[in-house]
């Protein structure tokens, strides 16, 4: 029986308490620690999910995007929508004893596939951050986009969380009209995902970082990149940026969590210069999959490709720095696995 003695010593976030203002210390497992996450959660839709969330007795939940289906400009139905969902009773029942952080997607932005040229994003960022409740007063309120350091620290080790914005700064894709693909990469150098000032902040977080493990949060993918869909292979560009970053910094125990594509795989890339491989985990389709899936090419990918609705689960051993990653689905059946010495 696992001792209950490593303690959560805070939730040690980047300049302050955010995202809620009372403190919710917990007591989890000494050695071990579980974070949940997911994407693409229709609101019109039942979620058969929240109580195998719930059931993993995750440290916190992490969304990574399209928590409701707004795609409108008018956020005042936006906020409608997030105040749906939070009278949910499988997620409210999660949210009494877990924390919940994360980002945006193109949906809960408020534009599909929409980035920078969005006319409400000021407002919906505010509505987002509404949602997962961060206090008023907040720095966080002030900046523009809702990235985000969360630094997580106990007796064992520490987890750093880099919620990533690839909404708000996001130019122009490219439309692929030579192929059935919806985009193509920009040419190299052309665009930016998430802008210089996010960009400036990234690597800060990374090079400063002392975590044992450093989850970066974005809701597109970042290693699977020929499906002809958004994903940071649009800006070839700024795949390069990042992979450099990673090695110029030597951050420790870097895992991409994802979203987006209504399918959950796990894609892995060795990266020269890089003591681990870089794995990209997606965790996508909450409420709706995509479940005619037949195939697309990734030379990436680790495994299958699971179609039906699913989360993931991220379980670390903060004693042998084994990382466990699991695809999850209804009635905690877990199609596919993988694990990761760091």
């Amino acid at each position: 029986m696992y001792k209950y003695l490593f303690v959560l010593i805070a939730f040690a976030f980047l300049a302050a308490c955010t995202a809620k203002k009372k403190s919710l210390k917990t007591t989890v497992p000494e050695s071990e620690i579980t974070i949940a996450f997911g994407s693409c959660n229709k609101q019109n839709l039942e979620n058969l999910l929240w109580d195998d969330i719930k059931e993993a007795s995750p440290l916190l939940w992490i969304w990574g995007g399209d928590i409701v289906y707004a795609d409108t400009d008018d956020v005042s139905k936006i906020r409608e929508l997030y105040d749906a969902q939070n009278k949910v009773s499988g997620y409210r029942k999660l949210k009494k004893n877990t924390q919940v952080i994360g980002t945006w997607d193109d949906h809960d932005y408020g534009l599909n596939d929409g980035g920078t040229e969005f006319v409400s994003k000021r407002q919906s960022q505010q509505a987002f951050l509404d949602f997962i409740d961060v206090p008023p007063d907040h720095p966080r309120r002030m900046q523009e986009g809702v990235y985000f350091a969360y630094n997580y620290t106990g007796n064992l080790g520490k987890i750093k969380i880099l919620v990533l914005d690839t909404r708000y700064f996001r130019t122009a894709l490219t439309t692929d009209t030579e192929t059935d693909r919806r985009y193509k990469p920009n040419p190299y150098g052309e665009g930016t995902l998430l802008g210089e000032a996010q960009w400036k902040w990234l690597a800060n977080e990374l090079n400063n970082s002392d975590a044992d493990f450093n989850l970066v949060v974005s809701s597109i993918q970042f290693l699977s990149n020929e499906h002809g869909f958004e994903c940071w292979g649009n800006f070839p560009h700024e795949v390069d940026r990042f992979k450099k970053l990673l090695v110029d910094s030597q951050a420790k125990g870097v895992i991409i969590l994802s979203g987006d594509r209504h399918i959950s795989e796990f894609s892995k890339l060795d990266i020269p210069g890089l003591s681990y491989p870089l794995i990209d985990f997606t965790s996508s389709g909450l409420t709706h999959a995509y479940s005619d899936f037949s195939g697309e090419p990734n030379p990436y990918r680790i495994g299958g490709v699971i179609s039906k609705e699913s989360f993931g689960l991220v379980k670390f051993n903060l004693i042998t720095r084994e990382v466990i990653l699991q695809i999850v689905e209804n009635d905690g059946i877990v199609p596919l696995e993988i694990r990761q010495n760091y």
